[in-house]
């Protein structure tokens, strides 16, 4: 096995036209040209292999790059869809290193140190980020050498991967033509006057001369032909959230054509997600709008998703329930990711749906009731009678919760308990079972939630009960039993319980809120 280089380096060849390509596959085969400024001085900022191919050059003005290329297709610069490309790339390299370097548009440099445990050889390491690269849609080049300079210049020789062996850097560099430096127009002049055309020839040259007649720029082109790094690695820190952008060329007035235009987004980030290993849980739609205003809504999704078409529902049923106010004009969306840990369920839990389905009916309960009324139950630390509140619906919480109350200590499963079990195995009632039976049981019914009612009193004695159009005396109370908590803020609650048995034979729970003076029907007995 070739043990890895120190250090890789992936390069996308004109970057600022891949980036458009990235959001509109079909140009790929086509010439394209990104241009800047205002019509009618567009100039030609970037071209694809393409184009290039048929004459058109950065500089060119847009005339006459269709002059040389009549089935040119121009793109103008768009910067929000260079940076998402920028990062999408970025997080495609983090999939295989944790130390990458940002150099520049598309130009990423990897530690690829001890790799070779984790991936393999360093042709292994090669092909798994070319293939990463192209998972988010880049057709890049890789270079592996001992140095990241040395690796910038084989990654720029030609072929998609390119592998210096150690210590052989200068020698496997030095019939690169100098040109692949990209010096500047005073500089490859001077340098062609003293007959240099090639790395090798430019590395050989003394370096105190070098300063003397080029200064910082001379010294800079020799370190590359060297292949020396005399710069710090810089390591990327990714950001917190994951950013896709859409510019639009037309205003879309219908929901129908901004999900068309919505699924290549969301496809983009799910990708970038996938690749990361990561998964969103909140969603943020920023919709660039005709007036100039924006539209922005955030979705909050019921559980951690990758998947683009279930995103798509969720953000279709929230933009239904909140439609922008005119034509959208741009869009962006943001994915707060989060990772996601695989885990097995209980054998005898029961099967938990499809996270997509799930989301799905748990946003449209949203959108129906409002999402403040939609989660799961919590018990709240309170001794206020029902005090439950909602928190977020987390399936995978809820199902550990539910297999550590059925375990023991050590994970063993509890036994049932008695009289519980296969028919075959069950216990027959025992003498108290069967006195318990004789004797008869009050279950006490709850009413959730509880009934208000009208209350005639005698002093503190309930007399009547006034419920449903209809009255009843009161024959027998017991109470009143007083309940209180929180006194020390300003939920403080205090309640006063009575047990009362009503001329019909109902026997009853009723309270009386002391804060506001509202009677209720609590519970009844069976």
């Amino acid at each position: 096995m070739v043990r890895v280089s120190a250090f890789a380096c992936v390069v996308v060849p004109y970057f600022v036209a891949a980036a458009v390509e990235r959001v509109e596959p079909d140009l790929r085969e086509r010439p394209l040209a990104v241009v800047t400024g205002a019509p009618p001085a567009t100039r030609v900022l970037e071209a694809n292999a393409t184009a290039r191919a048929l004459g058109v050059r950065p500089s060119m003005t847009e005339s006459e790059a269709c002059t040389r290329c009549p089935d040119l297709t121009s793109r103008a610069l768009a910067d929000d869809v260079q940076a998402t490309a920028c990062c999408a790339l970025l997080d495609a390299v983090l999939a295989v290193s944790p130390r990458v370097e940002d150099a520049g548009a598309g130009r990423v440099h990897v530690d690829a140190t001890g790799l070779e445990r984790l991936v393999g050889d360093a042709t292994a390491v090669g092909r798994r980020l070319l293939r990463e690269a192209r998972a988010v849609g880049f057709m890049a080049t890789v270079g592996l050498a001992e140095s990241r300079a040395a690796a910038w210049v084989a990654a720029r020789l030609g072929p998609a991967l390119t592998v210096v062996p150690r210590g052989r850097e200068r020698e496997a560099l030095a019939g690169a033509p100098l040109a692949l430096l990209a010096p500047d127009a005073a500089t490859a002049r001077m340098l062609g006057r003293w007959g240099v055309r090639t790395l090798g020839e430019l590395a050989s040259l003394p370096r105190e001369g070098l300063s003397v007649r080029l200064g910082a720029t001379g010294l800079r082109l020799h370190d590359l032909a060297c292949g020396l790094d005399r710069e710090p690695f810089r390591a990327y820190t990714p950001p917190a959230f994951y950013q896709e952008a859409q510019g639009l060329d037309w205003e879309i007035g219908t929901l129908d054509a901004l999900a068309a235009v919505l699924t290549p987004v969301l496809d983009r980030l799910t990708t970038r997600l996938v690749v990361g290993h990561l998964a969103a849980d909140v969603l943020d739609v920023d919709l660039r709008l005709g007036s100039g205003e924006h539209h922005q809504r955030r979705v909050a999704l019921a559980h951690p998703l990758d998947d683009a078409r279930a995103m798509l529902t969720l953000v279709r049923l929230d933009l239904e329930a909140h439609p922008p106010t005119s034509a959208v004009t741009g869009i962006s969306v943001t994915a707060h990711p989060v990772r996601t840990i695989a885990g097995q369920g209980g054998l005898w839990q029961p099967t938990m749906p499809a996270i997509r389905e799930l989301a799905t009916v748990l946003t449209r309960l949203a959108a129906l009731v409002g999402p403040a009324s939609v989660g799961a139950p919590h018990v709240a630390d309170s001794h206020r009678p029902d005090a439950v509140t909602l928190q977020r619906f987390e399936p995978s919480v809820i199902t550990r919760r539910a297999m550590a109350d059925s375990e023991g200590p050590g994970g063993f499963r509890k036994p049932p308990p008695p009289g519980v079990g296969s028919p075959g195995l069950r216990k027959p009632p025992g003498p108290s079972e069967s006195t318990i039976a004789q004797r008869g049981v009050l279950a006490l019914r709850k009413l959730r939630p509880p009934r208000p009612i009208d209350v005639e009193r005698d002093g503190e004695t309930p007399t009547t009960i006034r419920w449903n159009d209809r009255t009843y005396r009161v024959m027998q109370s017991a109470g009143p039993w007083r309940v209180s908590g929180e006194w020390w803020d300003v939920a403080g609650w205090a309640c006063d319980e009575w047990d009362v048995a009503l001329d019909d034979g109902t026997l009853c729970r009723i309270s009386r809120d002391l804060v506001s003076g509202a009677w209720t029907l609590d519970a009844v007995y069976d």
